[in-house]
C-alpha cells in the first residue's frame, strides 16, 4: 500500500510515517518510481510506534524495543517490555515529584492567597 493509504488507515501523518520508517520501524520497499510501499503488517506497526510515543518513548528507545512490541495493537503490554514500560514509569514519578518540589519552593515567593492557580481537574 502506499504512504497515502497507510496514514488514512492508521490515523498518522505521512510525515510521520515517513519518519518511522527512516528509523527503521517499519517494514517498506521501494517501487520502480521510488515510492514507497508498504505491506499489511506496517498498520499495526504504526499504530503501535503512535502510542509508544504517546506514551513518551522516543524513536530512539522504541528501536530497541522486542518485535512483539511492534506486532499487537492491544493496550497490554508485551511480556518483553515490561521492564521499558516501568523504566519510563519510574522516570514519570521522579519528573511528578520534582515537579511538585518545584511548585512548593515557587509558592512559597507569593503573597499568600494570590494567583494561586486552581489544582487541575
Amino acid at each position: 500500500m502506499n504512504i497515502g493509504e497507510l496514514a488514512r488507515r492508521t490515523g498518522s501523518s505521512a510525515r510521520s510515517i515517513r519518519h518511522y520508517d527512516k528509523a527503521g520501524l517499519l517494514a517498506s520497499h521501494r517501487l520502480d518510481n521510488g515510492y514507497r510501499d508498504f505491506d499489511e503488517v506496517a498498520v499495526p506497526q504504526v499504530m503501535q510506534v503512535a502510542r509508544m510515543i504517546r506514551l513518551g518513548f522516543s524513536l530512539e528507545e522504541i528501536a530497541t524495543f522486542p518485535p512483539c512490541m511492534l506486532r499487537q495493537v492491544t493496550d497490554a503490554i508485551c511480556p518483553d517490555a515490561l521492564a521499558a514500560h516501568r523504566e519510563r514509569l519510574a522516570e514519570v514519578e521522579r519528573q511528578l515529584f520534582d515537579l511538585a518540589r518545584l511548585r512548593e519552593r515557587l509558592l512559597t515567593l507569593l503573597p499568600p492567597n494570590e494567583g494561586v492557580p486552581h489544582e487541575p481537574s
